[in-house]
């Protein structure tokens, strides 16, 4: 089935904008890389990924604007737009993931219709 025009150009400029952060992105590292790694671990502290010490810089780090990053970003941002709910029109069945980490969808939750 064909995407429909709006969608294919939404991923179209989702691909042109998550390319050039990561041409950026790979250029500064490559550029200022002491910099870079003093911004990459503050973005860490937002998440609190950091805390666990598991997680050194060095294991993830240099994976910040790789190809493996580029095309899971593009990914998630592509999945978003299939998750968009609209007024007037159904709504998306998103996958959902319960405790016991089985993946579901919303509907699967829906009572009678």
């Amino acid at each position: 089935a064909a995407l429909p025009r709006p969608v294919f150009l939404q991923k179209i400029l989702i691909l042109l904008h998550v390319t050039a952060c990561v041409v950026v992105g790979k250029t500064l590292m490559i550029l200022f890389p002491n910099a870079m790694r003093r911004y990459i671990l503050k973005q860490g502290e937002r998440s609190r990924m950091n805390e666990n010490p598991k997680f050194s810089y060095e294991n993830w780090g240099p994976t910040f604007f790789s190809f493996k990053y580029l095309l899971f970003v593009l990914k998630v941002k592509w999945k978003r737009l299939e998750d968009e709910a609209h007024e007037g029109h159904p709504a998306p069945n998103t996958p959902v993931v319960t405790f016991n980490g089985e993946v579901r969808h919303l509907f699967d939750f829906m009572q009678g219709q």
